[in-house]
Parts: C-alpha cells; sequence; structure tokens
C-alpha cells in the first residue's frame, strides 16, 4: 500500500504518480527482461547462476541449487508448531475450495451415431514461481499449488529466490513440503520464468508458469 500526502505539490502531479506502477510503466524493463530471457535460453545454468550471484548475492552451482531433504527437514525444526498446524489447516481449506471447481470429461452418444462430449486433461508439468525476500508469503505456495494438485498435475516444480546465504525462508520450505511440491529450486527473477520456459540440464521445462 503507497500512503500520498496531498499538498501542492503532489494535487498537481497526483494521477501519474499513482499510476507509477501501472503495467504502462513497465515498458522501461522489458529489453533488459528480454536480455536475462535469451540469456538463459542459450547459457542455460551457467546464466543461471550468474543472475542469481549479480540479484541475490547467493553462490548458487548445480550441487546446491535444488532444495534436499535435509534442508526442508532443517526448516520443520525452524518453524514454530502453531504456523504448522495453521499451513496444514489452510490447505484444507483449499483444497476443498478448489475441489468444487473440477470439471468432469463427458460424452454422449446420439441415436444417429454422433458423438458429443469433452475430454478434461490436467496440464502435466506446472513451474510455480513464489517471491521471496521481504514478499516471503507462504500462502503464496499454497495459493498456487493446491489447484494444481487438484486439477491433478503430475508435476509441480517450484522456484523462489535464495538469501545471500543460499537458503530459503523456512516457511515457504514448509508450505511447498505440506502442499506436495515436487522439486524447489533457488532461483527467483526473469531467469527463474525462463529456466522454466526453456528447461536448462538441471531445470526442467514445463507447460505452464504460474506465481
Amino acid at each position: 500500500m503507497r500512503i500520498v500526502k496531498l499538498d501542492a505539490g503532489t494535487k498537481k502531479d497526483i494521477l501519474s504518480n499513482l499510476l507509477k506502477r501501472s503495467p504502462s510503466q513497465y515498458d522501461e524493463y522489458q529489453a533488459d527482461v528480454n536480455k536475462i530471457l535469451e540469456d538463459v535460453r542459450l547459457r542455460q545454468d551457467e546464466a543461471v547462476f550468474e543472475y542469481t550471484a549479480k540479484f541475490d548475492g547467493a553462490k548458487i552451482n548445480a550441487s546446491n541449487i535444488l532444495v534436499t531433504e535435509e534442508e526442508i527437514e532443517e526448516a520443520y525444526n525452524k518453524v514454530d508448531n502453531e504456523l504448522i498446524e495453521i499451513i496444514r489447516k489452510s490447505i484444507e481449506n483449499i483444497r476443498d475450495f478448489h475441489a468444487r471447481q473440477v470439471q468432469q470429461s463427458w460424452f454422449e452418444t446420439k441415436e444417429n451415431g454422433i458423438i458429443l462430449g469433452q475430454r478434461v486433461t490436467p496440464i502435466e508439468n506446472v513451474g510455480v514461481y513464489v517471491p521471496g525476500g521481504k514478499a516471503a508469503y507462504p500462502s503464496s505456495v499454497l495459493m498456487n499449488v493446491i489447484p494444481a494438485k487438484v486439477a491433478g498435475c503430475k508435476k509441480i516444480v517450484m522456484t523462489t529466490p535464495p538469501g545471500p546465504d543460499g537458503r530459503i525462508y523456512e516457511g515457504t520450505l514448509v508450505a511447498a513440503n505440506e502442499a506436495g511440491v515436487d522439486e524447489i529450486y533457488k532461483v527467483g527473477g526473469a531467469q527463474a520464468i525462463g529456466a522454466l520456459a526453456f528447461g536448462t540440464s538441471i531445470i526442467p521445462k514445463v507447460d505452464q508458469i504460474v506465481g
């Protein structure tokens, strides 16, 4: 939330100030983002590691980019039990809500032999992007992962930026594990989107990216 204090100066430019985060202002970043995406497409993991060091200050490489079972277990030891119970209850509520939205395949054969119907097929591989830093909320994990699980997606891959120490926020890891994420990679920003979109030798290519 932004708070704008009205005075002679802000009143004069209030519309342009309020629109500073409008999508119409994103064009100035498009060239830089496209450059990162193309670099990841061409250099794959090497580019991912370099951008992670540049933007997140973390030394990530092939040996530590994938979150391990040990790291997840350590996260459980650091997260308050009350928060874990809240996460589990939230999963129940979110799953119950989205289960009511699931569409089913159906077919009908007419007397003249014409077959009508529709086939509903879950997306096989899904990538979930979860913000880090000050925007590291477990709810971001649950609201993206649970609908995919309910829909029947076979594999869910998550990317989230690490801190300078190369670690992921504990609450994010617990939420991801409880929700049923298959793989978690320590990478954020446009480089994470590029890795999920194009695939690298380490991070698998997915069919759809949400977040």
